[in-house]
């Protein structure tokens, strides 16, 4: 049995915030929204509307088609720099590349 869209989306979501080491928390930061909604919406309580699709896709550089796609799309589609670096914890600020720094 095939996912819906809404479970396509929730997944795929889920995939990116892991991917990214990111938290509900700084998702919805960059959504303009609380945890509370982003944890609604990824519990299926509320669903993500076609906006929010846009400005998740945008905030992790993606197509939304990418992520309307589904998760493994989603993720094989995420930049090479919003992914997570090994050993940092969740939620953590990835440290400033500086030019010509070895």
């Amino acid at each position: 049995m095939s996912m819906g869209l809404d479970e396509r989306v929730r997944s795929a979501v889920a995939a990116l915030l892991h991917a990214a080491g990111e938290s509900q928390t700084v998702l919805a930061a960059a959504l303009g929204v609380s945890q509370a909604q982003v944890s609604r919406r990824q519990s299926g309580t509320a669903a993500w509307s076609l906006a929010d699709c846009e400005a998740v896709a945008a905030h992790y550089g993606i197509d939304v088609l990418e992520l309307l796609a589904g998760p493994t799309r989603a993720t094989e589609a995420l930049p090479a720099a919003r992914r997570r670096v090994p050993g940092r914890q969740a939620g953590t600020p990835r440290p400033a590349v500086v030019e010509g720094s070895v």
